[in-house]
């Protein structure tokens, strides 16, 4: 009579899969932001008003850097989830960390828009469209279901006070809004008719899920800072988080007026255009206000020791979005001030987006950020 041997089952314990990819396991979401501060360099830089010689082929290299980087770092969070499973929950669990699954969404909408924009120059159009497709469908996806799973925890998990509360609760929110602003640039490669006045409409539908969601969270924000007084020196930067909604919302008005006369009856069309102005300029007069206030809290924080953190690259996408919508705005009223105010802020963006860039390299390289 044949004897079978049975092998026990192994239990891979946490600790064994640590060892597996030790790197990996202090990789948080928070790392798409690099990749989002990246990704809207090339899209300001590509539709500023003023072009100067060889700026779109910069753009074109900066675009593909953020696809690469992109791509990378997708690659190591499936190895994060894979070898970190419990990290990967924890950070989930955690009110600080949590937000920043917001930001997976927009770094595959932000790289999607910009193929469409400058990416298409060196892929062809038709290629384009199907990547900005696929990038914009699971953002958009993803964007949606974290809007309302990360409130969710907070609301049910988390274990949140009011003097907690930072811009960072903002990244969830901002994601539909994304959605809203390169939405827009799929429309013209719909079929005519239903299709895009349904994508018309479903990005009106995501920026009102996002402005009035961000509406709710700002008050919070803003009486924190009044009554706990300014922000630990690691998190100042991540005031100009606020800056995101603001500039993203104006973007979004915008784009949606430019398409607006192919999508949907005449007289909405220009109920929507006016609207862009309308809306578009008061937003844009607080998100300058609100500028003012973060830079000036910012230079009191590098005056008080503020060192590097991955917190710096909240300097570089909230700063592109008041660019483009800046150039939105442009556009729509003919104001030469407008445009001097978006190639301004693309300079702020562009030195913002060298320092982080530089340190983070930096870090990557000496094993500060990411220790093994």
């Amino acid at each position: 009579m044949a004897t079978t041997l049975v092998r026990p089952r192994t239990h891979i314990t946490p600790a064994a899969r640590a060892h597996k990819a030790p790197a990996l396991r202090h990789l948080g979401p928070n790392w798409y932001a690099s990749v989002m501060g990246t990704a809207i360099v090339a899209n300001a830089g590509a539709t500023l008003p003023y072009q100067l010689p060889g700026q779109r082929v910069a753009c074109q290299l900066v675009w593909a850097l953020s696809a690469a980087a992109l791509a990378v770092l997708l690659t190591a969070r499936a190895g994060h989830w894979i070898h970190h499973r419990d990290q990967a929950r924890a950070h989930l669990l955690d009110p600080a960390v949590a937000p920043f699954y917001g930001c997976l969404a927009m770094a595959l909408l932000a790289v999607g828009g910009g193929t469409l924009i400058v990416g298409k120059d060196l892929i062809g159009t038709g290629a384009a469209v199907a990547v900005d497709a696929v990038l914009f469908t699971a953002g958009t996806a993803i964007g949606l279901v974290m809007a309302v799973a990360v409130p969710y925890l907070m609301v049910v998990r988390h274990k949140v006070e009011p003097g907690q509360a930072t811009p960072v609760w903002l990244l969830p929110l901002v994601a539909p809004m994304v959605s809203a602003a390169v939405g827009p640039l799929l429309i013209p490669h719909l079929p005519a008719g239903q299709p895009r006045e349904a994508l018309l409409l479903a990005c009106y539908a995501m920026f009102g899920i996002s402005l009035l969601a961000t509406l709710l969270m700002l008050p919070l924000i803003f009486g924190r800072l009044l009554v706990g007084g300014p922000l630990p020196l690691v998190l100042t930067p991540t005031l100009f988080l606020v800056l995101g909604p603001l500039g993203q919302s104006t973007t979004a008005v915008n784009q949606l007026a430019d398409v607006a006369p192919q999508s949907i009856d005449g007289t909405y069309a220009g109920a929507l255009g006016a609207f862009a102005v309308v809306y578009g300029v008061p937003v844009m007069g607080f998100a300058l206000l609100w500028l003012a206030l973060a830079v000036a809290l910012l230079v009191r924080a590098a005056r008080g020791g503020m060192g590097f953190a991955m917190t710096w690259w909240a300097l570089t996408f909230p700063v592109g979005t008041c660019v483009t919508g800046a150039t939105g705005l442009a556009h729509h009223t003919g104001l030469t001030a407008f445009a001097w105010l978006a190639t301004a802020l693309f300079l702020a963006l562009l030195t913002a987006w060298l320092l982080a860039a530089t340190h983070t390299l930096r870090g990557l390289f000496s094993g500060a950020l990411l220790p093994r």
